[in-house]
């Protein structure tokens, strides 16, 4: 620790503190406009002027140094940061000082006593008000360059320059136009740290930040991707006016993304569901709670009569909150009498749960994200995250930056891939090849760990025998990877001292995607860098959706009870029995597939679909929605009257993830807070309280009555979550799972001393490489790879319902210019795409992100019918939808097609 003395006062830091943390450690405020505690220091202003041992010194770039004194209070350094900061006012316009202005240049001067007609500038520099989001008045700049570093060294975009000369430096676009056509990618964090309001937030966000606490704000998690962002909304009269990051965040840090930072405007949309609708001769009418809620349950009650407990079943919800997805599977299982209960995970990460779970023994990642700052090598497999997790895409890059190795292994270019050391591009569908072939050079070369293997691990006489028939030369043949780039990035992951594995669904969306999980484990384990042993940071999956990773721990799996007990368990399921005072079935439920064939063949009577817009997610869509068309009863809880709700028989109008109170599970297993910032709109219920009210009607009490209490009573189901509650999170702010105690911190780093698995052991595999169930061939040439795009999230239901559409305002298919030529396509110019189950219109992109003969496209818009494309073959463990290797024909579409 570093002891010195500020202003009289004795102050203690850690080492590498400044004297701008010393003077604040003492309680005194210091200007400090050059400078924002997410960047590095640069002592450009001399706004935060000091005395230390008798010299006048910048605090912010001055380091802490034991028996120090300083003085921030005398009248002399005083009148120096006065006047540093009355120079820097003067070039600005009046209104920059007007009263109640809160940007953080404007609160200084108003400390030092600057009168506000000091800013005697003359405007003129003009405005750029093009992007939604961001207004950049340039006559309030004062080249401070805070939002350029913003951009480059947190963001990783580099879409910020300081341009000009002189007094007539101002920040502007690195691509010189509009900011609208420039590279930004809207995170916000220009607008955040921006010290006098040239960049801001149009609308009534404008000049709120994260820097000042806020009486009128509520702290809860992101609801958008899996990162678990902390965000502070502020609300004015029962509205949102902004979302700001919070600085304390444990995984942000300070940081957001499009998404999480601006995408809130679907609150209000005029097309928000308000009222229950009921169908009635063919058409949804309105009707109310009573009504709607009794409709379900006489349809319920008709399909158990009918069918039995097994002809009803629910798909969860990743979006909802760990308290609901717990009262749904405990509803299905305790009120109904079936494990039919499942969510989307099975179109995602269920191949995750499956391979890590056989691998390591739990269904999660085996680190926290935080170690992340000590990898120095990162391996970053099928997966795009500046686009599909901006803020963890943002902290790999600044890693990366730093000096940290960076393999990506991805058939497209885009992202982290144009940063890095080394980009092996394999042919969709050849992961396991290509993960076999990285294993063999790591034994064949000796970069495996002995001592880890013979101590801690099984399977290695298997899996080296295997590896015999995987030369990198064979996998060149299988990927299209030249063995040469296997051997480097084997070498480059082998050698490091601290390698880490993060991957994605390019790993998971395939016919053998629990295969990939597994053998893409397999590297961490040959290399010991797994279990806490300081040689690395493990294996951590990128989850899609917010809360993917709760609504399993959760329980709303058709063989799996919360915290990952097995139906077939006696043990498991007597623990839930005792607590819930019902019999749990003890034959494994239908997964999402299962259920629409069931359907389909009528046998599956009744269908509740919580949050999930099926008809534009899943894969075969115009399958899906004939199972839907069968299906004697479906409900549906959502926010929009989406595809799959113009299916339904009753559609139930529930609550955003702005406008509920509860818990989500992220990406690294941490437990965080939701809590409910404004109220939804017209007679919007949660779905927490819509599953109690169809528990009622049916003359059931699932007790419970608050998600409070949904979480606590999870815990004594699932002795891994005991040590959780609302409280301890409320105190706490993040706890990762496993956490079996109160009393006990959650397991951030798992298996420190054993493995969760029967025998203690990380288990390594040797399943063979097996082709992708779709090839291409003369009539359907092309793959297609499907994924997300920065601006959208999932089907689009939130995004498309604000301005991000101005953004991203359609969907597109990218491809490499010789098959653009091959087709006769051009850039910018419409294109039917067919495959062997149907045919999705869309806007070409020509490009080098793919390789010739790999076209991709996002699935944000259901109206092109993207899934109508996609096939039903699943992987053959979990029944996850092959997403990533669909083949495809394209030609120019007409004007009416």
């Amino acid at each position: 620790m570093t002891r010195l003395q500020v202003d009289g006062v004795t102050v203690e830091l850690p080492a590498g503190a400044t004297l701008l943390d010393a003077a604040r450690a003492a309680g005194a405020e210091l200007p400090s406009l050059c400078h924002d505690d997410r960047l590095r220091s640069v002592g450009s202003c001399r706004t935060c002027l000091v005395h230390a041992d008798g010299r006048t010194v910048a605090a912010c770039v001055t380091p802490a140094a034991s028996g120090m004194t300083v003085d921030t209070v005398g009248e002399e350094v005083r009148n120096l940061r006065r006047d540093a900061v009355a120079l820097i006012a003067s070039a600005l316009p009046r209104y920059a000082l007007a009263d109640g202005t809160p940007s953080e240049l404007a609160e200084a001067c108003r400390t030092l006593d600057i009168a506000p007609d000091t800013a005697a500038g003359t405007p003129g520099r003009g405005h750029d008000e093009t992007h939604p989001y961001v207004r950049l008045d340039r006559d309030l700049c004062i080249a401070c360059g805070r939002c350029v570093r913003m951009c480059a060294d947190v963001q990783g975009t580099f879409a910020l320059t300081l341009t000009g000369r002189g007094a007539d430096t101002v920040v502007a676009p690195g691509t010189g136009g509009p900011w609208a056509e420039s590279d930004c990618v809207a995170c916000g964090g220009c607008v955040d740290t921006c010290p006098t309001g040239a960049i801001t937030q149009p609308g009534p966000g404008r000049g709120l930040t994260s820097r000042r606490p806020d009486p009128d704000r509520v702290r809860t998690t992101c609801g958008y991707c899996g990162v678990g962002c902390t965000l502070d909304v502020v609300v004015r009269d029962d509205r949102v006016t902004a979302v700001l990051p919070a600085r304390d965040g444990p995984v942000n840090r300070g940081h957001a993304c499009v998404k999480g930072r601006f995408s809130y405007g679907y609150l209000t949309s005029a097309e928000r569901l308000t009222e229950p609708l009921v169908r009635r001769d063919g058409v949804l009418t309105p009707a109310g709670w009573d009504e709607a809620i009794g409709v379900v349950a006489d349809g319920l009650r008709a399909a158990v009569a009918q069918g039995g407990p097994d002809a009803v079943a629910a798909i969860s919800s990743a979006r909802a909150t760990n308290e609901e997805n717990y009262l749904v599977q405990k509803f299905l299982r305790t009120v109904i009498g079936t494990n039919n209960v499942d969510n989307c995970s099975r179109l995602c990460h269920a191949p995750s749960a499956a391979g890590l779970t056989a691998s390591f023994g739990r269904a999660g990642g085996t680190d926290s994200f935080d170690d992340v700052e000590t990898a120095d090598c990162f391996l970053v497999v099928g997966a795009n995250p500046v686009e599909a997790h901006p803020v963890v895409g943002a902290r790999l890059l600044q890693r990366a930056l730093d000096g940290a190795t960076l393999i990506v292994a991805d058939p497209r270019g885009v992202g982290l891939a144009r940063h890095a050391d080394l980009h092996l591009r394999p042919r969709p569908g050849t992961n396991v090849a290509l993960f076999h072939g990285l294993a063999h050079v790591l034994v064949d070369e000796g970069m495996a760990d002995p001592g880890f293997l013979r101590d801690r691990a099984t399977g290695l006489d298997e899996l080296t025998d295997l590896l015999t028939d995987y030369p990198p030369e064979r996998i060149a043949e299988i990927t299209g990877v030249p063995a040469t780039d296997i051997r480097e990035a084997a070498r480059l992951y082998g050698r490091a001292e601290r390698p880490a594995v993060v991957y994605g669904l390019g790993v998971t969306e395939h016919l053998h995607g629990t295969d990939g999980v597994r053998t893409l484990a397999n590297l961490p384990i040959l290399r010991g860098a797994v279990g806490g042993t300081g040689r690395g940071f493990g294996i951590s999956p990128l989850r899609g959706q917010n809360n993917v990773q709760g609504a399993s721990d959760m329980g709303a799996l058709p063989d799996l009870l919360p915290g990952y007990g097995r139906v077939t368990d006696p043990d498991a399921r007597a623990r839930a029995e005792a607590v819930w005072g019902r019999p749990v079935p003890p034959t494994p439920g239908m997964r999402i597939p299962e259920m629409f064939e069931a359907a389909r063949e009528g046998r599956l009577r009744a269908l509740w679909i919580i949050g999930e817009d099926v008809c534009a997610t899943d894969p075969d869509s115009r399958r899906v929605a004939a199972a839907l068309d069968a299906c004697p009863l479906v409900v549906v809880d959502e926010l929009f009257l989406g595809e799959t709700a113009r299916h339904a028989d009753v559609v139930l109008p529930v609550a955003s993830w702005l406008e509920k109170d509860g818990t989500f599970v992220n990406f690294d297993r941490r437990f965080q807070r939701v809590r409910a910032a404004v109220r939804p709109p017209g007679s919007a219920r949660s779905d927490f309280a819509v599953v109690h009210a169809v528990a009622t009607a049916l003359g059931a009490d699932l007790g419970c009555p608050t998600p409070a209490d949904a979480l606590t009573e999870c815990g004594r189901t699932a002795p891994v979550l005991a040590g959780l509650s609302h409280a301890r999170l409320d105190r706490e702010g993040a706890v990762p799972w496993p956490c079996p105690s109160p009393d006990r911190p959650g397991e951030a780093t798992l298996y420190t001393e054993e493995f969760a698995t029967p025998d203690g052991r990380a288990h390594l595999c040797a399943a063979p490489y097996l082709p992708p169930g779709e090839e291409p061939d003369a009539d359907y040439p092309l793959l297609l790879v499907t994924g997300r795009r920065w601006a959208h999230y999932n089907s689009g239901s939130m995004t498309r319902h604000g301005a991000n559409l101005m953004l991203d305002p359609h969907g597109r298919l990218d491809l490499h210019p010789q098959d653009a030529a091959r087709y006769g396509v051009r850039d910018g110019t419409p294109v039917l795409v067919h495959s062997r189950h149907g045919q999705a219109r869309l806007i070409a992109r020509v490009g080098l992100d793919l390789a010739p003969g790999q076209v991709f496209c996002a699935f944000h818009f259901p109206d092109e019918r993207v899934n109508s494309l996609t096939s039903e073959h699943a992987d053959t463990v979990t029944s996850c939808p092959e997403y990533k290797v669909t083949a495809v024909r394209l030609r120019p579409a007409g004007p009416e097609e």
